[in-house]
């Protein structure tokens, strides 16, 4: 028996949930079909898991160093048991959240495989979902009007270097870890690698990052990579640039070693573990693609600024379109694609506005042009840059290195780029966010009065050094 909507949703993770809330707002009639759990890759392996794991290894380092707070503890000692049942209990309140604003939505959801179909009985057109449903009773067919495409992505791995999921992980693995390893190295310097290089440099595993860049986190600004770099080596990560792994060195034995040519030297490398963390993979295979018009290029769906395929009543967002593969990025580009179908004349994203953020210590959060990107694009640059060395409540939590840069035009005085390195900047990054957003100048954000003692205070001091006129600096 077929079953009509509105909008059938592929893909219960973040993107997919948000547009079938959405979706139920305005009066869409709405299914999701998950093959998993609700929440997806952000919820069950990726923001939340990981961060909670973050949150356990700040608060052990924190202890370790309580002395210099007045503080007195004693030994302190980590019981990774713990971390891992506090982690997996946050993420089932989660889910449990998600699966109640699913009822409330009076979203269906439909847990197995969902595949797209092509003309049939059911439709003139492709989009009739087949769900091979997890609890084994017959397959439901599904016939909506429109169909969003939100399946996510997965961890890619390098040619040639198998992942074993216990000596050689990607993260989803690595989450699961049941104890830490003594040393591990890290394939990949980007933004998932230097999270886990800061989580498990603090809960004291030996640590080496291997960048095929020329620089670690090398979609931030310079600056700021330089900064990671530099506190990444105080904190005694190994941290290793311009180095190609060469998969076919790997050997497994007494923990793995493998080589990587590094400035066109071979070097040697070996640990206990290895993660492998050298981005993602769109899941566009297995869900009926072929049986539609939609284009698949360099492995991502092809969309419009609206999310249209070719099919044009069937969407797509998030990871399965490559762009800013974040969870916030997924769940507004679901809204949009959910106003056009409904026609709500939406506006489209601006990708240029989204903030970034890295969850590792010291934080990382961005938003706008880098330094080098505003230049390459023509504008005539001044930029103004404040160390949190000089904030009084920096220094009451000790933690005082890093700094925020901004970078304006000189020409029209707008801002171009806010790039932050030091204590809870990924709280404070929606400040420049919002600048960016009402096109702000240096000017109205140094003159937006900032309360003393806070770590904003910093991006005032920012916005006043744009133009020579720091206070503090």
């Amino acid at each position: 028996m077929a079953e009509e909507y509105d909008l059938v949703v592929l893909g219960g993770g973040t993107g997919g949930y948000v547009a079938a809330i959405r979706a139920s707002q305005l009066g869409l009639k709405t299914a999701i079909v998950e093959k998993s759990k609700l929440g997806g890759t952000c919820l069950h392996k990726g923001c939340i898991p990981s961060k909670a794991l973050l949150r356990s290894a700040e608060v052990f380092a924190t202890a370790k160093k309580s002395e210099e707070f007045g503080v007195v503890t004693g030994d302190v000692t980590l019981n990774f048991g713990k971390v891992q049942e506090r982690k997996n209990n946050i993420v089932e309140q989660l889910h449990k959240g998600v699966q109640h604003l699913m009822k409330q939505g009076k979203i269906d959801v439909y847990e197995g495989i969902g595949r797209i179909l092509g003309p049939s009985i059911f439709s003139p057109m492709p989009g009739t979902i087949s769900v091979e449903q997890n609890n084994g009773e017959d397959n439901a067919m599904l016939i909506p009007k429109n169909v969003i495409v939100a399946t996510g992505s997965r961890p890619r791995s390098l040619p040639g270097l198998e992942i074993d999921g216990d000596v050689v992980m990607t993260s989803d693995e690595a989450l699961q870890m049941e104890s830490l390893p003594k040393s591990i190295i890290i394939v990949g310097g980007g933004v998932i690698g230097i999270e886990w290089a800061s989580m498990l440099a603090d809960f004291g595993v030996e640590v080496t990052v291997i960048e095929y860049a020329d620089r670690i986190i090398p979609t931030e600004d310079k600056e700021i990579s330089k900064e990671m770099q530099r506190l990444f080596k105080k904190r005694k990560i190994n941290v290793v640039t311009s180095a190609k792994v060469l998969p076919e060195t790997l050997q497994k034995g007494d923990g793995v070693t493998i080589s990587a040519e590094v400035k066109g030297e071979v070097k040697a490398f070996q640990a206990e573990k290895m993660l492998v963390s050298v981005g993602r993979i769109a899941n566009v295979e297995g869900i009926g693609i072929e049986n539609t018009e939609i284009q698949i290029d360099k492995g991502v769906i092809v969309t419009n600024q609206f999310y249209q395929t070719k099919e044009s009543h069937i969407y797509a967002i998030g990871d399965c379109i490559g762009g800013l593969q974040l969870a916030h990025v997924a769940s507004h580009e679901g809204i949009v694609a959910v106003e056009h179908i409904a026609g709500e004349k939406p506006e489209p994203i601006d990708y240029r506005l989204i903030s970034k953020c890295i969850y590792s210590s010291p934080e990382v959060a961005s938003v706008g042009y880098t330094e080098d990107e505003a230049k390459e694009k023509g504008f005539n640059v001044k930029v103004g840059k404040f160390s949190f060395r000089a904030i009084g409540k920096a220094l009451v939590f000790g933690e005082s290195d890093g700094f925020v840069k901004m970078i304006a035009d000189q020409d029209t005085n707008d801002i171009l780029g806010v790039h932050m390195i030091g204590p809870h900047v990924t709280d404070m990054i929606s400040e420049a966010g919002l600048a960016q957003v009402l096109d702000a100048t240096p000017w109205e954000v140094a003159h937006t009065i900032h309360p003393h003692p806070t770590l904003s205070e910093a991006i005032g001091e920012a916005a006043l050094a744009v133009d020579g006129k720091a206070i503090h600096g």
